[in-house]
């Protein structure tokens, strides 16, 4: 607390200050070189940078500002709930509840009208239920696909995951930035081919 500052602003300074930490949260995602995981505020900004060049993939009438804001606030929450990776069914267990008191406590810090503006738009995000939601989820997931493709197979060799299975979450793009889809199903196909990605698992038929 600093002395004679005006309350609006000290939540405001509060909040800011808070978002520093999002600089410690660790996704599984790579940087392209490999050298080290991407922290969720590296992530943020990447996708604000997505949402600027990439906007011409936007279906029509899509908010690019309502975007950007989006993509700038979609994983604060991280900061107390963590980042659950995707292929991890175990990790997700009870992920809503966590990411629900997070958002609880961090946008609370700011004063109330910003608060209840920028948690409108956390909640956007995650039911990704209008054209700007949709775009901003579909770079979400587009982001991690170009850097494990470029970083050779990246988290998904890690972890051994699958194209289907990486297919699967790749889908959003599909409704959210349809001009892109056909990138998003070449590069899948060429990850399997260079090894990069595990093909689709195979069940078997024990009939």
């Amino acid at each position: 607390m600093i002395e004679g500052i005006d309350p609006r602003l000290e939540g405001q300074l509060a909040f800011i200050q808070e978002l520093d930490r999002l600089k410690g949260v660790l996704r599984q995602t790579r940087v392209l070189d490999g050298a080290r995981q991407e922290n969720s505020a590296e992530h943020s900004w990447h996708l604000a940078i997505c949402a600027m060049l990439l906007a011409e993939h936007a279906p029509p009438g899509t908010d690019l500002l309502r975007v950007l804001r989006m993509v700038l606030v979609h994983d604060v929450v991280e900061i107390d709930a963590g980042d659950a990776f995707a292929y991890d069914a175990v990790v997700n267990v009870g992920k809503e509840e966590r990411e629900q008191l997070a958002a609880e406590r961090i946008f609370g810090l700011l004063p109330a009208d910003q608060a209840k503006e920028l948690r409108a738009l956390w909640m956007e995000f995650e039911e990704g239920a209008t054209p700007d939601a949709r775009f901003a989820v579909a770079l979400d997931r587009l982001q991690p696909l170009l850097l494990n493709f470029h970083g050779q197979g990246g988290s998904w060799r890690y972890h051994a995951v699958t194209a289907d299975r990486v297919r699967v979450r790749m889908a959003p793009i599909q409704e959210g930035a349809p001009g892109l889809w056909p990138l998003v199903l070449r590069l899948l196909d060429e990850a399997v081919a260079r090894g990069f990605l595990l093909p689709a698992a195979i069940i078997a038929d024990t009939g």
